[in-house]
C-alpha cells in the first residue's frame, strides 16, 4: 500500500503541476495535442498505478512494475465522453525515494508462415448450421467494453493480445467457428490450440478480406462508414504486414469511430493511433463491416 501511495502521489503532482516526465510520459501530452488537432479538448486527465510485480536488485534498488490507468475526460462542443488507457510501467526506488519511472515496451506480434495464408479461406465445415446467426454487435461491444483491461479466464492471455481480445469479442456476438483443426484455415480456437487468425493481426486482415463463411468482413472505404461492432485493421510501417486490430464500440460528436483494444489496453480510443508510439506517416488501414 505505501508503495501504491507513493506511486499516486507522484502521477497526481506530474499531472496537477503540468511537468510529466517528457522522456517516459510524452504519450500523455501527445494525445492530448492529437485530440486538440481533431476540435477535442481533454478537460482533465487522471492516473491510478497497480503494482503488480515487486523486485530488489543487488544495488539496493527497488524496481516496481505497475500497471498505469490514465482517464482523459474529452470535451467536443457540448458532448463529453470518456478515454482510457492502460500502460504496463517500472518505477525505480532507492531508499524508499522515487529515482525515475520508464514505460515497459509493448511486445511484438509473432510472425504467421507465409503459406499460411494462402490456405486461410479455403472452404471447410461450420461448427453447426445453428451457429449461421445474425452478427450480435450489441453483444461483441458489450464484451468489448466489460474485458478491455482485463481478461476472460475462459480464454488464454497473450502478451501481444489484441486479435485474440477482437477475436473473443467477434465469437461474444455469435460468430461462427470454422476451419479446425488446421491453424492456417479458417477461424477457430479451443483451449489447446486456435487458427492463426484467432491470435494474429496479419492472419486475421486476411482472413476477412477473403472469408466466404463464417465471420465475414466487407471493406469499407472510411472510418466514419463503419458502425458499432466493425474492425479496423493496422498496420504502422505501411510494409503489408499487418500488426494491430480493433474493434468500434462508440461514435464521438464528429461521427468518427472510438474502438476497444487490447496489448495497450485502451478504452473509447480515437481510431487513427496518431497518438501511439507504433505509428508512422506510412501507416495503412482497413475497415471492415463485419457480418454482412
Amino acid at each position: 500500500m505505501e508503495i501504491q501511495r507513493r506511486l499516486q502521489m507522484y502521477w497526481e503532482r506530474s499531472l496537477d503541476s503540468g511537468e510529466v516526465d517528457a522522456r517516459n510520459h510524452s504519450w500523455i501530452t501527445h494525445k492530448m495535442k492529437c485530440h486538440e488537432k481533431r476540435g477535442s479538448r481533454v478537460v482533465r486527465v487522471t492516473a491510478e498505478g497497480a503494482p503488480y510485480r515487486s523486485l530488489y536488485t543487488n544495488g539496493g534498488e527497488h524496481q516496481v512494475d505497475y500497471a498505469l490507468y490514465v482517464t482523459f475526460f474529452i470535451q467536443q462542443g457540448d458532448h463529453y465522453y470518456i478515454e482510457e488507457e492502460q500502460r504496463n510501467h517500472r518505477a525505480h526506488f532507492v531508499g524508499g525515494e522515487l529515482l525515475y519511472d520508464e514505460e515497459l515496451p509493448v511486445p511484438h506480434e509473432p510472425e504467421v508462415p507465409r503459406d499460411a495464408l494462402t490456405l486461410i479461406n479455403e472452404e471447410g465445415t461450420l461448427e453447426s448450421e445453428g451457429e449461421r446467426g445474425t452478427y450480435d454487435r450489441q453483444k461483441a461491444v458489450q464484451y468489448a467494453n466489460l474485458w478491455w483491461n482485463t481478461y476472460n479466464p475462459a480464454y488464454r492471455h497473450f502478451t501481444d493480445d489484441c486479435t485474440n481480445f477482437i477475436s473473443q469479442c467477434l465469437r461474444a456476438g455469435g460468430a461462427p467457428m470454422w476451419g479446425a483443426p488446421a491453424r492456417g484455415k479458417g477461424w477457430w480456437y479451443n483451449s489447446k490450440v486456435w487458427s492463426y487468425s484467432w491470435t494474429v493481426a496479419n492472419a486475421m486482415r486476411w482472413y476477412l478480406s477473403g472469408a466466404k463463411q463464417g465471420v465475414r468482413g466487407r471493406e469499407m472505404e472510411r472510418a466514419s462508414d463503419l458502425i458499432l461492432g466493425d474492425i479496423i485493421c493496422y498496420d504502422f510501417e505501411g510494409d503489408g504486414r499487418w500488426n494491430h486490430t480493433t474493434i468500434v464500440v462508440e461514435k464521438d460528436a464528429f461521427g468518427e469511430p472510438l474502438v476497444n483494444a487490447h496489448t495497450s489496453n485502451s478504452y473509447h480510443r480515437y481510431w487513427d493511433y496518431e497518438d501511439s508510439t507504433a505509428y508512422t506517416s506510412n501507416i495503412q488501414y482497413k475497415f471492415f463491416r463485419i457480418g454482412e
